[in-house]
């Protein structure tokens, strides 16, 4: 069954909205220390740009082998630049990208030495686009959301994101039929009122829901209380190590143990999870079998270094395996 549904993922179309970002990667080696203060000197290999935030989201869809758009904003600045020259190798649509004057692409700069990460310098824009932008983004996602089979809202807090985009976005697409995710920061959180699946993590979780999370009977009561919050069909609370539990209207929380042998680097986990799950969902699986793919997925992609994605053949052999070892 589980094959039948990845195969399913190439059907299927899904739409990104949320904040767009790049990651940058500087690769090297340190071998001594400065003279000039006590601090390693890295000595660069390599540089590579990657697609980062709720374009990582767009790179798993894409990596997974789903029909996808990305919705957004970037600045007119060489990294949007960055940005829209690789949407464009890989063949994505970007349509739904607007450019706005002035504006400063958000980027992520990790230095990575003897694959560890030494530092990360962050250079972000979280005010909100201008009110020309936001309407031209409105109007966009209002014509466009029919043909797509759901919707991902991919919030990392730089701005993009406010009450009236959210909520523009979740009342066309339950008008139109279609499911909605969403990855929230606790800022908006309330806004999400009316999604399909919410997917917080465990410190999300318990700020959103001011139950401090320290086992499962704690994390019962959160998960209860964000689920009559929200009035949403399924919250999905991913637990890291622990791997995630799913809560229902009518039905007892699902625990899903984490499936990740070695963790090298959980950079873009939480992307791979809602991307595998609205594949799923859009391919017909339940909410639980789609949880549990996208629990594989992660497991996979946590065991590489850098904003890494998962493809199709990798994650059926995944759970091929797990079907054998039953």
């Amino acid at each position: 069954m589980f094959e039948k549904i990845i195969k399913r993922f190439s059907e299927v179309r899904i739409l990104v909205v949320g904040d767009i970002m790049l990651d940058r990667f500087i690769w090297g080696n340190v071998s001594r220390i400065s003279p000039e203060a006590p601090v390693p000197v890295l000595v660069v290999e390599k540089e590579e740009f990657l697609l980062g935030g709720a374009a990582n989201v767009v790179n798993n869809l894409h990596s997974l082998g789903g029909k996808v758009l990305l919705c957004g904003v970037i600045g007119d600045d060489e990294m949007g630049q960055k940005v829209t020259q690789r949407l464009d190798e890989m063949g994505i649509e970007r349509s739904g990208v607007f450019i706005e004057r002035g504006r400063q692409t958000t980027v992520k700069t990790r230095v990575i030495a003897h694959h560890q990460q030494m530092v990360r310098i962050d250079r972000e824009t979280t005010h909100h686009p201008k009110a020309s932008t936001l309407r031209d983004l409105s109007d966009y996602l209002k014509q466009n959301i029919k043909g797509f089979d759901g919707v991902i809202l991919s919030d990392y807090g730089k701005g993009l994101l406010t009450k009236g985009i959210i909520h523009d976005t979740i009342h066309a697409a339950r008008n139109a039929k279609k499911f909605v995710m969403v990855d929230p920061k606790i800022k908006n959180f309330i806004f999400f009122r009316g999604a399909t699946v919410v997917t917080p993590n465990t410190s999300e979780a318990s700020a959103a829901s001011r139950i401090s999370i320290t086992d499962e009977a704690s994390l019962g009561r959160a998960g209860r209380a964000l689920l009559k919050k929200l009035r949403c069909d399924a919250l999905v609370v991913t637990r890291g190590e622990d791997g995630m539990a799913i809560f229902e209207p009518s039905r007892q929380p699902f625990l899903v143990p984490t499936e990740a042998k070695e963790v090298y680097d959980v950079t873009g986990a939480g992307d791979t999870v809602i991307g595998t799950m609205a594949l799923a969902l859009g391919a017909g699986a339940s909410i639980r079998k789609a949880a549990e793919l996208a629990n594989h997925a992660a497991g996979i992609v946590v065991g590489k270094v850098g904003t890494a994605t998962v493809d199709q053949k990798e994650l059926i052999k995944v759970m091929k395996e797990k079907i054998r070892l039953k």
